[in-house]
C-alpha cells in the first residue's frame, strides 16, 4: 500500500533554476538509500524501536482489556503534550469515532481557565485520567494533573478504578502520584521518544479507547515500512530525505511546507511539525517546518509563497474527493457561478488543490504531490511511517541525532529553575 506520491516538480527541469537538479539528486538518494538499507539491518536496535512497533501486536491483548474498561465511561481525560498527545489528537480527528464510545478530551496546555474549562464538560464520576509521561517529570502534565485530579475526586471520579499513568521505568514524580491515588501503571517503551510514539502504547491505546482500528493502524505502518525498505534509494521517505537537503544546500531552501487539502488532517500538520522541528534542528541543521491547511490558506499563506521568497518546498496532500459531498445546483441564482453548477464538494476540494499546486510549479517552487485514496487506519499507519522513515533519512543525511532535543532538554531545565527560586522567596 505505498502511498502515491509525485515529486516531478521539485526537479529543474519540470520547473527550470528553482528546481533541483537530478544530478545533485541522484548521490542524496543513495545515500539515503544506503542509509535505509542500515535501518532494515539493525531494525531490532532501540533507535529503531519507533518504527519496529509497526510489526508487533503481542501488547494489543492487555491493552484491549483496558480500553473495554475505559470504553464503558462517558469521557476520559488524556493529559500530555507535544508527542505524547499529537498523534492521538490526530488518530480522533483524522478517523470516524464508532457512536457509543468515550469522548477523548487531550489536555496540553497551561491555560490557568484549562481546567475550568474542562469540568463544565464531564461528569467526573463517569470520566477515566491518562497521563502520558515518558519521563515522569514534564512540568506541564504533572502540573495539569496535579491542577485536575483534586476535581475530579471531588466530583466522584474512581481513579483507582480509571485513572492510567503511561511512563518509563524508573521512580519518578508520575510514578508517586500514580501510587497516591491507587492508579494503574503502563510501561511507556523507554527507547521511544514522545514525537515517535503513536504507533505505541500512547497512541494506540487511545485508538482502542475511541474505537479506532489500532490494528489496521499498524499494519499499515508495517506496510509503508517493507515497501520502503524493497524499494530503498527509490523509495518515497528516501526520495524525499534527498530533496529536502538538496533543496536546501543548493537551493537555499529553508522552509518545508505541509499543506493537507482536507480538514481531518489538520492535526497530522502539529504532529508533523513537532517531528520535523525537534528531530531535524540541530547543529545549525534542518529547515522550518510549516503547517497549512487548503483552501483556507489559499486566502492567506498563498499570497507569501507566491509573492514572497522563493526558499519553501511545498508538499501538497490531498485524499480522494471527487464525486464526494452535494452536488451543488448554482446557475440558477447567478450566471457567474455556472462553472460550479453540478460539480460535488468535493470536485471543489480536489481541483483547489490541483489549481494550488500547479500554479506554485508554474512560479518555479517545488511541489511534492502526495495523494491518498482513502483516510482510514492503515492509510493513516502508512502516512506515520512515511514521515517518521522520511525525518530520519534527512537526519542521517544532515549528519544529526533524529533522536535526541538537548535545546528543548535546556529550556524546561530552565523553567523549572525559575519556578524553584520563585518559590524560594
Amino acid at each position: 500500500m505505498p502511498l502515491d506520491i509525485d515529486t516531478s516538480a521539485c526537479f529543474a527541469d519540470t520547473i527550470g533554476g528553482a528546481g533541483l537538479p537530478r544530478a545533485l539528486f541522484a548521490p542524496l538518494a543513495e545515500r539515503a538509500g544506503a542509509a535505509l538499507a542500515g535501518i532494515g539491518m539493525h531494525i531490532d536496535h532501540p533507535d529503531y524501536a519507533p518504527l519496529a512497533w509497526a510489526r508487533r501486536s503481542d501488547d494489543l491483548p492487555g491493552l484491549e482489556r483496558h480500553a473495554r474498561h475505559l470504553g464503558s465511561l462517558s469521557d476520559v481525560i488524556a493529559i500530555g503534550i507535544g508527542g505524547s498527545s499529537l498523534g492521538t489528537r490526530t488518530l480522533l480527528a483524522a478517523l470516524p469515532l464508532p457512536a457509543g464510545r468515550p469522548r477523548i478530551h487531550c489536555v496540553e496546555g497551561l491555560m490557568p481557565s484549562a481546567v475550568d474549562q474542562l469540568m463544565t464538560t464531564v461528569n467526573p464520576a463517569t470520566t477515566g485520567l491518562l497521563l502520558i509521561s515518558k519521563s515522569g517529570s514534564t512540568v506541564e502534565v504533572m502540573v495539569q494533573a496535579l491542577a485536575l485530579i483534586p476535581r475530579l475526586i471531588a466530583g466522584g471520579a474512581d481513579l483507582a478504578r480509571n485513572g492510567i499513568a503511561i511512563v518509563a521505568p524508573g521512580i519518578t514524580p508520575l510514578h508517586k502520584l500514580a501510587a497516591h491515588h491507587g492508579m494503574t501503571v503502563l510501561e511507556h517503551p523507554p527507547t521511544v521518544g514522545g514525537r515517535y510514539s503513536v504507533l505505541s502504547i500512547t497512541g494506540v491505546l487511545p485508538a482502542l479507547i475511541a474505537g479506532i482500528d489500532a490494528q489496521g493502524l499498524r499494519r499499515g505502518a508495517a506496510v509503508a515500512l517493507d515497501h520502503a525498505l524493497e524499494q530503498g534509494a527509490s523509495s518515497a521517505p528516501a526520495e524525499g530525505a534527498a530533496l529536502s537537503v538538496g533543496l536546501q544546500r543548493e537551493m537555499k531552501v529553508g522552509t518545508s511546507v505541509l499543506m493537507a487539502y482536507d480538514d481531518r488532517l489538520d492535526a497530522f500538520g502539529l504532529w508533523f511539525r513537532q517531528l520535523w522541528a525537534e528531530s531535524l534542528g540541530k547543529d545549525g541543521q534542518g529547515t522550518t517546518p510549516v503547517r497549512a491547511l487548503g483552501p483556507v490558506d489559499q486566502h492567506s499563506q498563498v499570497q507569501l509563497y507566491l509573492g514572497g521568497p522563493a526558499d519553501k518546498l511545498f508538499t501538497i496532500v490531498t485524499v480522494e474527493s471527487l464525486g464526494h459531498g452535494p452536488r451543488l445546483a448554482a446557475k440558477d441564482i447567478d450566471p457567474s457561478l455556472a462553472y460550479i453548477d453540478g460539480a460535488t464538494v468535493g470536485d471543489v476540494l480536489a481541483y483547489s488543490a490541483r489549481a494550488t499546486a500547479e500554479t506554485l510549479a508554474k512560479h518555479g517552487r517545488p511541489v511534492r504531490r502526495m495523494h491518498l485514496p482513502r483516510l482510514d487506519a492503515e492509510i493513516l499507519g502508512a502516512l506515520f511511517m512515511h514521515y517518521m522513515l522520511e525525518t530520519i533519512l534527512t537526519a542521517r543525511l544532515l549528519n544529526v541525532d533524529p533522536f535526541d532535543q538537548p535545546a528543548v532538554d535546556e529550556g524546561k531545565q530552565l523553567a523549572r529553575d525559575y519556578l524553584a527560586a520563585a518559590q524560594r522567596r
